[in-house]
C-alpha cells in the first residue's frame, strides 16, 4: 500500500479531536491527499454500531460485546474505507484505532490486553498504523474539560468513574512503551497551539 497511515489515541478530553482537525487544514494547505476518518464510524455501517456501543440507555451491555462491537466496526471501516484510500496513496488520519480497545476494553473493563488484541489481530489482518499520536493528559483534567465543552457528545463511557479513566491511562501509556517504533506521547495538556504544532512536528518526520 503507497500511502500512509497514522491514528490518533487518548483518553477522554485529550482534546485530539480538535487538533486533528487543525493538522488536517493545515495538510489540505499543502496539498497533501488527505483522508480524516474516526473510530468507531467513519461510514455507514460503522457509525451504526457506534451508536449502539455509545448509546447511554445500553447499560445491560456485557464488555466482551462491547469489544466485540468495536472490532466489528474497525473491521468495515477498514475494508471500506482505510484500506482503499491507503491503496489509492491518501494520508489516512484515524481518530482511535487498535491501542483504544486495547487500553479501555483490555485494561480498564478487565477483558485483558491479549484477549481483546486477539479479536482486533482477527479483525485488521495485519494493517496497522506508521504512526500513532498519543495525546496524554490526566483523567481529572481531561473530564474536567469534557464537563466544560457544552457542544460535545456525552457517551457512556464518559459515564465510567475516575478509577475507570486512571486505568485507560495507565494502559495507554504501558502500549506507549512497548510500540516506541510506532508511538509517540504528545503532552495534551499544554496549551491547545502547543499541542498542534507538537503533533504537526511527529507527522512531518513520517511525510519525510
Amino acid at each position: 500500500m503507497s500511502g500512509l497511515f497514522i491514528t490518533i489515541e487518548g483518553p477522554e478530553g485529550a482534546g485530539k479531536t480538535t487538533v486533528l482537525d487543525r493538522i488536517v487544514k493545515e495538510l489540505e494547505r499543502r496539498k497533501l491527499p488527505i483522508i480524516q476518518t474516526r473510530e468507531p464510524g467513519g461510514i455507514a455501517i460503522a457509525e451504526q454500531i457506534r451508536s449502539v456501543i455509545l448509546n447511554k440507555e445500553n447499560t445491560a451491555m456485557d464488555a466482551r460485546t462491547e469489544a466485540l462491537l468495536y472490532a466489528a466496526a474497525r473491521r468495515q471501516h477498514l475494508v471500506e474505507k482505510v484500506i482503499p484510500a491507503l491503496q489509492a496513496g491518501a494520508i489516512v488520519l484515524c481518530d482511535r484505532f487498535v491501542d483504544s480497545s486495547l487500553a479501555y476494553q483490555g485494561e480498564a473493563r478487565g477483558l485483558g490486553m491479549h484477549e481483546v488484541g486477539s479479536i482486533n489481530d482477527f479483525a485488521i489482518d495485519g494493517v496497522m498504523p506508521s504512526l500513532t499520536l498519543l495525546f496524554d493528559v490526566r483523567p481529572e483534567v481531561g473530564l474536567a474539560r469534557i464537563h466544560q465543552h457544552d457542544g460535545r457528545e456525552v457517551n457512556r463511557l464518559d459515564l465510567e468513574d475516575l478509577s475507570f479513566h486512571e486505568k485507560v491511562r495507565k494502559a495507554y501509556l504501558k502500549l506507549a512503551e512497548a510500540n516506541k517504533n510506532r508511538m509517540v506521547i504528545i503532552d495534551a495538556e499544554q496549551e491547545e497551539e502547543r499541542v498542534f504544532q507538537d503533533a504537526l512536528a511527529e507527522i512531518e518526520k513520517v511525510l519525510g
